[in-house]
C-alpha cells in the first residue's frame, strides 16, 4: 500500500470538547494494517501530540471491523531479519499512543484481531459492540509470533492465562466474554450506540484533571517497563524466517487451510 492510500484509510478529525478521533476505514480488508498504515497511524499520533488543545483521542474502524490484524500482503516476501524489522516499527506506533499524555479511547466493533487487539490495548479505554469479536488467531492464520512487548499489553488487560488461551487455541471471544475478561469497559448494541457513547466517555474523562490523568498513564508505563528486557528477536526470526510462516501466508491469501508442519 502506498502512502497516499495509507492516508485514504487513516484520517485524523477534531471534535468539539477537545476530543480528537483517528478513523480507520478500509473495509475491503476489514482495516487489517499495512505497514505504511502503522507508519501513518504514528504520524496521526504525533499530530495529535502537537495539538495542546486536544484532551482525549478515540479511535475506531467500520461497523464490520476495528482492525482485523495485519495486511498479509505485506508478508509475502517476508524472511527473518525483516520479521524483526516490522514488530520494531510496530511498537514505534504503539510506544507513541501510550506515550500520549491525554486518555485514550479504542471504539471497538467487528473484528479486533491480532494487531488490533493489541492496538485496542494500547488505549486507555475500550468500549464494544455486541458483535465485537477479540482474540489472537495467529496460531491458524499465518503462524508467526506476537512480541513480549505485546503479550504484556495483553497480560496487562486480560491476563496472561487468557492471552496464551486466545494464542494457543487460536479462538476468538465474544464481547461479552471480552467485558468479563476487562478487555472492554462496556459493552453498547451497535455502532451508532457505539460512536455516541465514545463520544460521551471522551467528553467525560476531557473535563477532568488532565494532570491527574497523565500521571495515571505513566504509572501504566512504569508498571510495565521490565516487558523491556524480555528478549524475543530469537523467537521473532524463528517464526518469520520458517517455511510454516511462509506456508501460512501463501495459504491466507489463497483462501485455503495452512498446512503447518513445524519448520
Amino acid at each position: 500500500m502506498e502512502m497516499n492510500d495509507a492516508g485514504e484509510a487513516l484520517r485524523l478529525e477534531r471534535a468539539p470538547g477537545g476530543i480528537a478521533w483517528i478513523r480507520i476505514e478500509r473495509p475491503q480488508t476489514r482495516n487489517a494494517m499495512s505497514r505504511e498504515m502503522w507508519r501513518r497511524l504514528g504520524a496521526l499520533v504525533a499530530e495529535v501530540e502537537r495539538d495542546a488543545s486536544l484532551r482525549a483521542l478515540v479511535l475506531c474502524g467500520t461497523p464490520a471491523a476495528f482492525v482485523s490484524g495485519a495486511d498479509i500482503v505485506d508478508f509475502a516476501t517476508v524472511q527473518a531479519a525483516d520479521g524483526v524489522t516490522y514488530e520494531a516499527e510496530v511498537e514505534a506506533t504503539l510506544a507513541a499512543l501510550e506515550g500520549l499524555d491525554i486518555a485514550t479511547i479504542a471504539a471497538v466493533s467487528g473484528a479486533c484481531t491480532g494487531g488490533g487487539a493489541v492496538l485496542a490495548c494500547a488505549c486507555y479505554l475500550r468500549i464494544g459492540t455486541a458483535d465485537a469479536r477479540v482474540g489472537v488467531p495467529i496460531a491458524r492464520t499465518v503462524g508467526n509470533v506476537t512480541t513480549a512487548r505485546n503479550v504484556a499489553r495483553l497480560a496487562a488487560v486480560v491476563g496472561r492465562p487468557r492471552v496464551l488461551a486466545w494464542i494457543l487455541t487460536a479462538q476468538l471471544s465474544d464481547a461479552l466474554a471480552a467485558e468479563r475478561y476487562g478487555f472492554f469497559l462496556e459493552v453498547v448494541p451497535d455502532f451508532e450506540a457505539l460512536l455516541e457513547r465514545a463520544q460521551m466517555v471522551g467528553k467525560t474523562v476531557a473535563a477532568n484533571a488532565p494532570l491527574t490523568i497523565a500521571a495515571a498513564k505513566e504509572l501504566g508505563r512504569r508498571l510495565s517497563q521490565a516487558v523491556a528486557t524480555v528478549e524475543d528477536r530469537d523467537l521473532l526470526e524463528r517464526c518469520y524466517g520458517s517455511a510454516d510462516f511462509r506456508e501460512g501466508v501463501a495459504a491466507f491469501v489463497g483462501k485455503r487451510a495452512a498446512r503447518f508442519e513445524g519448520r
